[in-house]
């Protein structure tokens, strides 16, 4: 197999890494921060790397990726930009082990959210400001892996969205302007949230780095309680409609503005993510009305912000759910695992899976009721090709079976049931919080064997990669095709 163009393109995303490592090192040199220094090392260390893949692995008459090539470089970039963006962690005065500077890098690239950071709130600021800007690079990632290169991969029923794909291009047929207005999309949205966060009361830099990981549902906060460090309303109102805008896929704003206003509501995907979310938010709410005896706008407050955030692989928290009961605890599990839309910069399964494995539901238990009809599996009005339903089944044993490892995995380590089980969980579903008093949300996973933190490194890495671009390098048939 020919590796120059997976390295050549893996230099140029670490040549973007050190460039978006000027931002922190300007952060802490404005706070009178010795940190700078470490950044200024480390940017000069992945710009030489970056730059040395890149131009001596350029091509010079141009050349053509193919699909093997397509999965190995998925993989070995996002593994490679978890080592470099660790650094940083690694050499700060926070003191922390390469294995600690590894799980943060790698939770805040995959937009995860886990931490093993305390003290957050006396933390060096261009320490703060990596974690936000590493979720923020993290979420433009996984929109152009699940627009780009995971429909044309073929993995768990991505390749249902290259009609879409093919769609906006009818309107504008080069695949470049797509991505940039996607692009575009996405700065806007992050600069709207940040204006918004200050209109509230946050001060700049906070403003700055939440929307940083709202947008992008990563959610890093800048303080150790989240955003029960604030308490007020408005602050968590803004949060709710940018996770909202974050979990929708963001070739759909791009078809709104381009002779498709309805394009939004019109796709069932979202209107079942929206769906998802109003009944859970009601529910809990009056579950915490009826039984905690709390205030029902208060208690719908809470059940809204805490559902979007965990439905949308955020992590954002603003009080201790583990103490409003175990219902309470089993929805948002379920929504943590269920996760936003497809195309968009949220985790989980994914809601057209659930679509998808629902639609064939239906159909089997027509064939029941009608044995000699004739049925069709469909998603958004089109038939569902017959290897688009073998990819969905497939990724949900998949999902099923790695969950079921990652938690024995865990369990070896020492880890108690729930822990192990909520932090395979929110590793691969790339959520953030788990459950329980160690990992939940009023805790964190700085005190967790090192063995766990490795395994639950890569658990975030597999489920980002939706599972089958990292296993199938395992798979020996894959060398010798």
């Amino acid at each position: 197999m020919d590796l120059r163009p997976v390295l050549y393109v893996i230099g140029l995303l670490l040549f973007i890494l050190a460039i978006s490592m000027n931002f922190p090192m300007l952060v802490d040199l404005y706070f009178g921060n010795d940190d700078w220094v470490v950044f200024f090392v480390c940017i000069i260390f992945t710009a030489f790397f970056g730059g040395a893949l890149a131009f001596t692995n350029a091509p010079s008459g141009g050349f053509t990726m193919n699909i093997r090539q397509g999965f190995v470089l998925t993989v070995m970039s996002w593994v490679s930009l978890c080592i470099f963006a660790a650094m940083p962690f690694w050499l700060s005065g926070l003191g922390i082990s390469f294995v600690d500077a590894i799980f943060e890098a790698t939770s805040g690239i995959t937009t995860t959210g886990s931490t093993v950071l305390t003290g957050l709130d006396y933390a060096p600021p261009g320490i703060l400001m990596w974690r936000a800007i590493l979720q923020w690079l993290g979420g433009i990632g996984i929109i152009v892996m699940a627009l780009s290169v995971l429909p044309f991969l073929k993995v768990g029923g991505m390749q249902l969205f290259k009609a879409e794909s093919f769609e906006v291009e009818k309107v504008s047929p080069r695949a470049r302007q797509i991505a940039t207005a996607i692009a575009v999309f996405y700065v806007v949205f992050t600069i709207l949230c940040a204006l918004s966060y200050n209109a509230v009361g946050m001060t700049v830099f906070d403003s700055v780095a939440h929307a940083l990981t709202t947008i992008s549902t990563g959610g890093f906060s800048t303080y150790d309680t989240s955003f029960a460090h604030y308490d007020t309303a408005h602050k968590e109102i803004v949060a709710i409609i940018f996770m909202l805008l974050g979990g929708i896929p963001f070739i759909l704003y791009f078809q709104s503005v381009t002779g498709r206003p309805l394009a939004l509501w019109k796709d069932a995907q979202v209107r079942w993510y929206l769906s998802i979310l109003a009944v859970s938010a009601v529910v809990i709410s009056v579950y915490l009305n009826t039984t905690l005896g709390m205030e029902y706008f208060h208690a719908l407050r809470l059940a809204t912000f805490n559902s979007v955030s965990l439905m949308t692989g955020t992590g954002f928290a603003s009080g201790d759910y583990m103490q409003w009961g175990g219902f309470v605890v089993a929805v948002f599990f379920f929504l943590m695992v269920v996760g936003g839309c497809a195309g968009s910069t949220s985790c989980g399964i994914k809601v057209f899976r659930f679509q998808i494995l629902f639609s064939i539901t239906l159909v089997q238990l027509q064939k029941l009721i009608h044995p000699k009809g004739v049925f069709c599996t469909r998603y958004n009005g089109r038939p569902i090709p017959t290897e688009v339903l073998t990819s969905v089944m497939s990724f949900f044993f998949l999902y099923a079976l790695s969950f079921s490892f990652i938690t024995i995995a865990l369990s070896f380590t020492g880890l108690d049931f729930i822990t192990a089980m909520s932090g395979a969980a929110t590793s691969i579903s790339n959520v953030g919080p788990g459950l329980g008093d160690i990992i939940g949300p009023s805790g964190n996973f700085a005190t967790l064997p090192d063995s766990a933190k490795w395994i639950l490194s890569l658990a975030m890495i597999l489920g980002r990669l939706e599972l089958f671009t990292l296993l199938v390098l395992f798979v020996p048939q894959f060398w010798r095709a």
